[in-house]
């Protein structure tokens, strides 16, 4: 499997060109079909998207866990966005660690995965358009990264319910840089405020009972 040449991080990637092409729906509907494939990896993944790796990978793994999901599932699957967010961040171009693009399912758990989030994905590709570019392109770009970046942090924390809401503003993020559609990046920049708040208020919420449940043990 070849993945970028780890000096790539080094370099700032292009402009992304407007979509064009075959849908991300589509693209994953055919890789989970392909009974020839045992095992579906990350890096599989990474080289059927191009030059939507990041964003589509973004979508992803951050998709699934708009949904009730096992515990753990969570941090499996944001620990990758952490990574994907920070070159989004700093508009590095998409390269994977061995470590990272050689994790793979099973097949039939993948389709699974495309046959659950398919409806929901192909809804918002219809939806999708290029407009407002000003807050899909560089530099907004990259503040989309960041405001991606802390929601990943956010959800790998062990929070009760706490991965919904940054999951799906990580999905509007990725459609609208996916897609060009500054509409969708704006929605996701309100929807990291109020992300952040929401958790902000759970996590001190958590930390304040914990405290008080310690003082009364020694009470």
């Amino acid at each position: 499997m070849t993945i970028e040449n780890a000096d790539s991080n080094k370099r700032r990637r292009p402009r992304p060109p407007r979509p064009k092409g075959r849908r991300l729906s589509s693209i994953l509907r055919q890789l989970a079909a392909d009974r020839s494939r045992e095992r579906i990896s990350i890096g599989d993944l990474f080289q059927t998207m191009g030059d939507r790796a990041i964003s589509a990978l973004m979508l992803i793994f951050a998709l699934p866990n708009a949904f009730p999901t096992p515990p753990g599932t969570s941090a499996l699957l944001g620990a990758p966005l952490v990574f994907l967010a920070a070159q989004l961040t700093f508009g590095l171009k998409p390269w994977l660690p061995k470590a990272i693009a050689d994790r793979s399912v099973l097949r039939e758990d993948f389709e699974s995965v495309v046959v659950r989030i398919h409806r929901w994905l192909a809804w918002a590709e219809r939806m999708l358009k290029p407009r407002l570019a000003i807050f899909a392109e560089p530099p907004a770009e990259y503040f989309a990264g960041l405001a991606c970046l802390l929601l990943s942090i956010v959800l790998v924390l062990p929070v009760p319910l706490g991965n919904i809401l940054p999951a799906i503003t990580i999905s509007v993020f990725a459609f609208g840089i996916m897609g060009r559609d500054g509409l969708f990046a704006l929605i996701g920049f309100i929807m990291t405020a109020v992300s952040l708040v929401i958790a902000g208020g759970v996590i001190y919420g958590l930390a304040k009972a914990g405290v008080y449940l310690v003082m009364q043990w020694f009470a």
